[in-house]
């Protein structure tokens, strides 16, 4: 239960980034960069009676279908919670603080806050295994079945999305547009990368009983026990192999370091590693 509460509290968390970022900085440009919302902005050049939210909730309710058909009934109903979060923040930033005018008209650095602000909240959101909807999903659809990274499979989908905002808007607004789909996919990916990322530790000591017992027993982490030899005394050893978080890699450091300051240590990042202890084999 608590788990499932921090899960809808991260997505809503993300979702107001993903608000944030197009409402005060891309809408008011009219900075395209993909997505959803990049698609209501440019038809809103064309109906400018209906508002961004309108336009998203329709569009989306296609591309809802289309992730229960592929991806499945867990991951589209947290799309749904998540899509509709977005617009009602935005239907909420739109009541309380109008935006008339950009905050400076420098585009470009109104696209890259924008585009860091709303890619974290995406990151944040994709990491929950749910989507900001849109071409979001099929993003996670290419993600799925084509194992084509997160930001590829956007930038897949959002290009056609990018170059009908430069139709409408002019080729400026389309080149910024451009370079802030890049600079999406970049944020993304290295966010989502950030947040799976953990160390895998190797461990030589004189002492990896001691050592092995406090992963096992302190740390509450699995540990493989490999028997080798020593290329140079020819002595039998033991090697110590776990894989833990960024922080608790650097309790380990500590222990072993007051343990035996003659142990060999080698690290590497491990990315997305499922398995008790960590995500759940999906």
């Amino acid at each position: 239960m608590k788990n499932r509460i921090m899960e809808y509290f991260l997505i809503t968390f993300g979702a107001f980034l993903v608000a944030l970022g197009v409402y005060f900085f891309l809408v008011p440009s009219n900075l395209a960069v993909g997505g959803v919302s990049g698609l209501a902005i440019v038809l809103k050049a064309y109906l400018p009676n209906l508002n961004i939210g309108i336009l998203s909730m329709i569009m989306n309710g296609i591309l809802f279908v289309v992730g229960f058909l592929f991806i499945g009934v867990g991951f589209g109903a947290k799309t749904i919670y998540s899509s509709m979060a977005i617009s009602g923040f935005l239907g909420l930033m739109e009541v309380f603080y109008p935006m008339q005018q950009p905050f400076t008209d420098d585009l470009f650095l109104v696209l890259v806050m924008g585009v860091l602000v709303s890619g974290a909240g995406i990151a944040i959101v994709f990491n929950q295994n749910a989507s900001t909807g849109g071409t979001d999903i099929i993003a996670k659809i290419l993600n799925k079945y084509f194992k084509l990274s997160i930001g590829v499979g956007l930038f897949i989908a959002d290009f056609f999305i990018v170059a009908a905002a430069g139709f409408v808007f002019g080729i400026e607004v389309f080149m910024y547009a451009f370079i802030g789909l890049i600079l999406n996919g970049t944020v993304i990916d290295g966010m989502i990368e950030g947040f799976n990322t953990c160390v895998e530790v190797m461990i030589i000591s004189q002492e990896s009983d001691k050592i092995r017992d406090y992963v096992m027993n302190r740390m509450e982490r699995g540990v493989t026990v490999y028997q080798a030899t020593g290329g140079y005394t020819r002595q039998p050893k033991e090697v110590l192999l776990t894989v833990v978080g960024k922080r608790e890699f650097i309790q380990l450091r500590k222990f072993i370091k007051q343990t035996d300051r003659q142990a060999f240590i080698t690290t590497k990042k491990a990315h997305e590693i499922l398995g008790e202890g960590f995500s759940e084999l999906d």
